[in-house]
């Protein structure tokens, strides 16, 4: 048995998997995001840790006590800053937090060669802006900070005491040179900061430490090793099997993520894509990132007083609805790809008096799936092709939506068991690969396939007529943000 655990912004989820790559147990226990001001995005790690001792003690107890090893996912970017003794300084500032953008501008003037030695544009959500933020604004917690860890890896200090990491992860700081997969000391420096403030650096598979005796025992498990893991999107890429030149997945998240394994380093500053390492050694990833996507999903169902989720979606299906004359630009907490704008707000057009709740959902499933087809655009014009795309996260339960995205990116969408459970799962396979039961190819296939949505050409036809007044309603409107 192998235990995952996946460190994310609604939630912490814990899954145990077998030999044959079946789940035996699951759990979920929920977050909550403070926004103390505009711009803003914090969490308590101290909650993270509750958290987790809450998902892992729902699971089964007799298959606990049969885990052999144990793998980490997270929420990339968030920065987590500790002192000599280990203590959390302050709340952790997450990925979707968007007051560093006067850092981004520093940092690019502190190091005029950012882009060449990341491979990546500088923008507010990375890490090493935040941490410009704290020195410039809170001095009294840039004094006291002794190392920065990101999410994941601060339950990994709860775990088994050591300060550790995984490439995958740490190149959404910006201080890691992804080409040579290693800590960028001139990073570092105009961040007035070094590799003894950065926890050790590993490749995903490798074993960082070992289960604490007083854990082990409060979890009923052996003291097994813990594995350097991933972040979210290329654990979740492991689960899936996207391990491969070209293969692609679509992460339906808080966030909304197109995902692109690649056997090479293929940085594209001149755009918004991400280009990070993978989770597995030797292997490299493009990315494009949208802040916003199932969490638009609960917002307006929240919103207009809906029963559920589900029950608005079920209630579309069953009205046979497929276009509505609303837009909705997603863009509640800034955006990413393709504008990194942090200042960006989400906007309802086209409002008229026979507009209802099911038209605000809608356009708001519409909005997202035609912001995630600009990531794609900008994917595409960095030279990464793909036929079809894996879809992960807990926005891969409903086909109805993925009727709707399958047609706005214009590809098949492939459903796959468990592909729900996301980073979790792959979690779990780095952890079995950490102690070298299997190899890269035998543990990180792809999951059976439950369903192929296609693009349906009708809906096609009208999300594609929709997206010049969706470009140029943000453009429009940028200069008010």
């Amino acid at each position: 048995m192998y235990l995952g655990i996946d460190v994310g912004t609604s939630g912490i989820k814990a899954v145990i998997i077998d030999d044959k790559g079946e789940v035996v147990a699951e759990s979920r226990a929920g977050l909550t995001v403070s926004h103390p001001h505009p711009l803003w995005s914090e969490q308590d790690p101290s909650d993270w840790w509750s958290a987790t001792n809450s998902a892992v003690s729902q699971l089964d107890a007799a298959a606990r006590s049969k885990v052999r090893a144990i793998g980490l996912s997270g929420q990339m970017h968030g920065a987590v800053l500790l002192n000599k003794a280990r203590k959390v300084i302050r709340p952790a500032i997450l990925w979707n937090d968007g007051r560093s953008g006067a850092e981004c501008d520093e940092l690019l003037r502190r190091e005029p060669r950012a882009h060449e030695l990341t491979g990546n544009l500088i923008m507010p959500g990375f890490t090493a802006p935040k941490l410009l933020w704290v020195k410039g604004n809170e001095p009294k917690a840039w004094d006291e900070t002794d190392v920065v860890l990101l999410p994941k890896d601060y339950i990994r200090l709860r775990m088994t005491g050591e300060t550790a990491t995984d490439l995958s992860d740490a190149s959404g700081t910006l201080w890691v040179d992804v080409a040579e997969r290693k800590w960028s000391e001139p990073m570092l420096k105009a961040c007035d900061l070094t590799t003894d403030n950065m926890p050790w650096l590993n490749e995903g598979t490798a074993p960082t430490g070992i289960l604490r005796d007083e854990l082990a025992e409060a979890w009923g498990m052996a003291r097994v090793p813990v594995c350097a893991g991933g972040g979210d999107n290329a654990a979740g890429a492991v689960g899936v099997g996207v391990i491969h030149d070209g293969d692609a997945l679509l992460s339906l998240g808080t966030s909304g993520v197109l995902f692109a394994a690649t056997k090479d380093f293929r940085p594209n500053v001149a755009g918004t894509v991400h280009a990070f390492c993978h989770a597995l050694p030797g292997l490299w990833h493009q990315m494009s990132v949208m802040l916003n996507c199932a969490s638009c999903i609960d917002w307006v169902v929240a919103l207009t007083n809906a029963p559920s989720v589900a029950g608005v979606l079920t209630a579309l299906e069953q009205s046979g609805r497929t276009d509505t004359p609303e837009l909705f630009l997603p863009y509640l907490t800034g955006e990413r790809t393709p504008h990194n704008n942090p200042h960006a707000k989400g906007v309802f057009f086209g409002l008229t008096a026979s507009t209802d709740p099911l038209a605000l959902a809608l356009s708001t499933l519409q909005g997202v799936a035609l912001a995630l087809a600009d990531g794609m655009d900008v994917l595409t014009d960095a030279g990464t092709r793909f036929d079809a795309i894996t879809v992960i996260g807990g926005g891969s339960r409903s086909a109805y939506w993925g009727r709707i995205l399958a047609s706005a990116l214009n590809k098949p969408l492939i459903y796959r068991s468990g592909a729900d459970l996301g980073p979790s799962y792959g979690a779990a396979r780095l952890a079995r690969l950490s102690i070298g039961d299997g190899d890269i190819d035998t543990v990180c296939v792809a999951p059976p396939i439950t369903g192929v949505v296609e693009p349906d050409r009708a809906l096609s036809d009208q999300l594609s007529a929709k997206r010049p007044a969706f470009k140029a309603l943000y453009q429009s409107l940028k200069p008010l943000f």
